[in-house]
C-alpha cells in the first residue's frame, strides 16, 4: 500500500464509512445512488493509497457502481412508498438502460482517465445550471416524448452513467426535470434507475478491470471490495433519512441544493483535470 501504515489505514476505512453515511442521505434525499459523492472521494482514497494514475478513476467510479446497488436498492424501496415513482417511464427504460450500461462497460476497459473526468463535469454541471435556474431556466419540452425518443433517452443514460460510476439521478433527474416534471417525481423515479444501472453497471467493471495492472490487492476488476465493506453499511442505515428529508423540503429549496451540491463535485474534477490538485 505504499507507506500507508495500520493507522493510516484505519484512518481512512472511517473516512470511508463516513463518507457512506453522507452516501446514503445524498442517494434519498436527491434520488441519486450516490456516486456524485463517493466517486471523488474514492479518487483521493486511492490517491493516498498510492493506486497508479491510469488505473485510479476508473477504479473510482467502479467502485461507486458496486456501492450503488444496496443504496439505489433501499432509496428506490423508499421512494416508491412515497407514491409519487414513474414506474410506466422505468418499464419502458429498462432495456435500453441496460444496454447502455454494457455500452459503458466496454468503453471503460479502453477509455483514457480524462474522458470519465469529462463526462462527469459536462453532466454534473448542466445539470447544475439547469436546477440553480429554477422555473425560470430551460425547458425542452412540457412532457416527455414518447416511442423511440424516449428509449434513445435511456441509452444515454446508461452509458454516461456508467462512465461517470453513478445511479443515473443526475441524468434522468435533469432529464425530467427540462421535460417539465415535478422535482420529487423526478428523485423518485430517479431511484429507480439507479437499480437499473448498478447492477449490470458494477459487474461491467469487473471485467473492464480484469487483470489489470496496478490495481490494489483488494481489487475486483475495477472494483475495491474494502471501498464497498467500508461505505455500504454506513450508507445503508441513513438513506432512509434522505428519503424522508426529500419529501418534507420546498420543491424550490430542493432545487437549490441539488445544484449547489452538483457544482462541489464538479469543480472537484476541473481541479483534477486541470492538474491543480
Amino acid at each position: 500500500m505504499n507507506g500507508i501504515d495500520l493507522g493510516g489505514l484505519i484512518a481512512l476505512a472511517a473516512a470511508l464509512a463516513a463518507a457512506g453515511a453522507v452516501t446514503g442521505v445524498l442517494a434519498g434525499l436527491f434520488g441519486v445512488g450516490g456516486g456524485a459523492i463517493t466517486v471523488p472521494i474514492l479518487f483521493e482514497v486511492f490517491g493516498l493509497l498510492g493506486v497508479p494514475d491510469d488505473v485510479r478513476t476508473p477504479l473510482a467510479v467502479g467502485t461507486s457502481l458496486a456501492i450503488i446497488v444496496p443504496t439505489s436498492l433501499r432509496s428506490a424501496r423508499g421512494h416508491y412508498r412515497k407514491g409519487v415513482m414513474d414506474t410506466a417511464l422505468l418499464r419502458v427504460w429498462a432495456v435500453p438502460i441496460v444496454l447502455g450500461v454494457l455500452i459503458g462497460s466496454v468503453a471503460a476497459r479502453f477509455a483514457e482517465p480524462w474522458v470519465f473526468q469529462i463526462v462527469f463535469v459536462a453532466v454534473a454541471g448542466t445539470n447544475a445550471v439547469v436546477l440553480l435556474r429554477g422555473q425560470g431556466g430551460w425547458r425542452i419540452a412540457q412532457a416527455m416524448p414518447t416511442g423511440p425518443v424516449l428509449r434513445v433517452y435511456g441509452l444515454f443514460i446508461g452509458i454516461l452513467s456508467t462512465l461517470m460510476g453513478i445511479g443515473g439521478g443526475a441524468l434522468s433527474n435533469l432529464l425530467l426535470t427540462l421535460h417539465n416534471r415535478p422535482i420529487h417525481q423526478a428523485i423518485a423515479t430517479s431511484a429507480g434507475v439507479g437499480v437499473l444501472i448498478s447492477i449490470p453497471g458494477a459487474l461491467g467493471y469487473v471485467w473492464a478491470g480484469w487483470g489489470r495492472a496496478g490495481l490494489p490487492a483488494d481489487a475486483l476488476g475495477f472494483v475495491s471490495l474494502l471501498g464497498v465493506a467500508t461505505v455500504v453499511p454506513t450508507a445503508l442505515l441513513t438513506a432512509q433519512v434522505g428519503v424522508n428529508l426529500a419529501h418534507s423540503l420546498p420543491k424550490r429549496r430542493l432545487e437549490l441544493l441539488f445544484g449547489l451540491f452538483l457544482v462541489v463535485v464538479g469543480a472537484r474534477f476541473v481541479a483534477a483535470l486541470l492538474g491543480i490538485f
